[in-house]
């Protein structure tokens, strides 16, 4: 069983920066995208920021110019550098890969690390 094991979560006041990073436990083969999405209290989970296989990425327009996405296919690794934080970014974050293989896709998440940002 494939764990990804996140982290780099905390508390940091608006303004500040964070980085996260997610590993998977054992390869992961054939990855067609990496990614990060973030679940704040009362609100449904969303795309925050996604790599695919060829380095093309895809953000969120909330954060647009202030997070970058970053990854390593072979490693199976992504990490998210977070500048210019504000509380409307807190929330649960958690990592995605997607695995394309034979037709099918599997999906596998990490347990997610929890970003605070104080005004």
């Amino acid at each position: 069983q494939v764990q990804l094991v996140e982290s780099g979560g905390g508390l940091v006041q608006a303004g500040g920066s964070l980085r996260l990073s997610c590993a998977a436990s054992r390869n992961i083969f054939s990855v067609n995208a990496m990614g990060w999405y973030r679940q704040a209290p009362g609100k449904q989970r969303e795309l925050v920021a996604a790599i695919g296989s060829g380095g093309s990425t895809n953000y969120a327009d909330s954060v647009k110019g202030r997070f970058t996405i970053s990854g390593d296919n072979a490693k199976n690794t992504v990490h998210l550098q977070m500048n210019n934080l504000n509380p409307e970014d807190t929330g649960v974050y958690y990592c995605n890969i997607d695995q394309r293989w034979l037709g099918s896709e599997y999906h596998y998440w990490g347990q997610g690390t929890q970003v605070t940002v104080s005004s």
